[in-house]
């Protein structure tokens, strides 16, 4: 028997440097763990009911018609660019030029990706709202870039305009806003939109907004940062069809922005899937044209249930920061006696069977969100009654 060798390259990790301290997505061991437990899974943001009939219907029926099944387009099918220019136009009054201004992409984490590695360079610096979502801290990682969280702090969340000026160095290329914010449900107010402009425009800095929970704003409405003055030339907005129409596993996300910047995030988005989601393309371009009754009743259906969830879980004694927006409810564990989120999770599904997600993960300053846990109530209302009454166990 031959002698066992070592493994090639053994002498540096397989895994680039720049990845190597993220691992296995926090999303990934929850809802494992929700699998081998059998837990209720209020962890990962997806829906457990699929969206409009009509919608699902129109993929149907793209498949079978054979629009889509061979590789569309690369900026995107024109039906689905058009139908972004008009969703921006019809919500927002903001006109886009579908050919030269609009990209889809494989949902808005691509696009996020695409955005971050076309515009960065090793050594600039992106101001991003912490906690942020996992995915951002990666794509700037692995362009090099260097992150500068601006924190959200409990109870209220909202962002600190002087300390944001105060982050701002000849190296800052970028700003990365997410508002309705994942996850501690923030929403920006028009008045922190326009210091974030002002900013950006009197030091010409760039801004990415991922704004895919546009449509879940549960108080007041959201302003797009790209319907402020100055803000237009230098935006990148980016959302998708997957949280507004519960079609998660479609992943068919865009990007509006002017021609030079859209051109920018193509010429990396080409090489990363080039194209994706032929048929689901044209779906989501009928599903943005539905009328604005399907966009309020799924509003105050996930109101409903953010109340149904918040409840139960100051019930079971956990401080509840009421979300503005998204799918998620930020809670504060600490009330129970619990000093680490992630144990406490890790724990959870032995505890009750429910799982949730740590938010300490979304920190790069751990001790600010050690104690929060987000809590997704995009399910059915029976299966957040059911989450309700075993987290009594508590």
């Amino acid at each position: 028997m031959a002698p066992m060798s070592a493994p090639v390259g053994s002498d540096r990790p397989f895994l680039n440097r720049r990845l190597a301290a993220f691992g296995t997505t926090i999303f990934a061991e929850m809802s494992a763990l929700a699998a081998r437990t059998g837990s209720i899974n209020l962890g990962q943001g997806f829906p457990d009911t699929d969206g409009p009939a009509e919608v699902a219907e129109a993929a149907v029926r793209a498949i079978r018609d054979g629009r889509g099944n061979q590789y569309p387009p690369g900026p995107g099918v024109p039906e689905l660019r058009e139908a972004i220019a008009a969703h921006q136009r019809r919500f927002y009054g903001l006109g886009y030029d579908p050919d030269t201004e609009v990209l889809v992409t494989a949902g808005a984490t691509e696009a996020i990706a695409a955005a971050l590695l076309a515009l960065l360079e090793p050594g600039d610096e992106v101001i991003a709202l912490e906690p942020f979502y996992d995915s951002y801290a990666a794509c700037i990682a692995m362009a090099g870039a260097v992150r500068v969280p601006l924190t959200l702090r409990a109870p209220d969340f909202r962002p600190d305009l002087d300390a944001l000026r105060d982050a701002v160095t000849p190296r800052t290329r970028l700003l990365l806003l997410n508002t309705p914010h994942n996850p501690t449900g923030t929403v920006l107010t028009p008045e922190e939109l326009a210091a974030v402009a002002e900013l950006a425009v009197e030091r010409d800095l760039l801004v990415v907004t991922d704004e895919v929970y546009e449509h879940l704003v549960f108080e007041g409405g959201h302003t797009p940062l790209a319907s402020l003055p100055g803000m237009r030339e230098r935006t990148v907005t980016i959302s998708s069809a997957g949280k507004t129409f519960s079609f998660t596993g479609w992943k068919v996300g865009w990007i509006t922005a002017p021609p030079a910047l859209v051109s920018a995030v193509r010429s990396a988005k080409q090489f990363l899937t080039y194209v994706s989601s032929g048929p689901f393309q044209y779906a989501v371009a009928e599903a943005l044209a539905l009328p604005d009754t399907y966009y309020d009743a799924f509003r105050a259906d996930l109101a409903a249930k953010r109340d149904l969830l918040a409840d139960g879980l100051t019930a079971a004694g956990l401080r509840v920061f009421r979300p503005q927006g998204t799918y998620f409810i930020t809670t504060d564990v600490s009330p129970l006696g619990e000093k680490d989120g992630l144990a406490f999770c890790r724990s959870l599904p032995e505890r009750c069977g429910v799982v949730a997600i740590p938010n300490q993960v979304f920190y790069d300053d751990r001790e600010a969100g050690a104690t929060q846990v987000r809590w997704a109530f995009c399910k059915k209302t029976e299966v957040l009654r059911e989450a309700v009454d075993r987290l009594r166990a508590l």
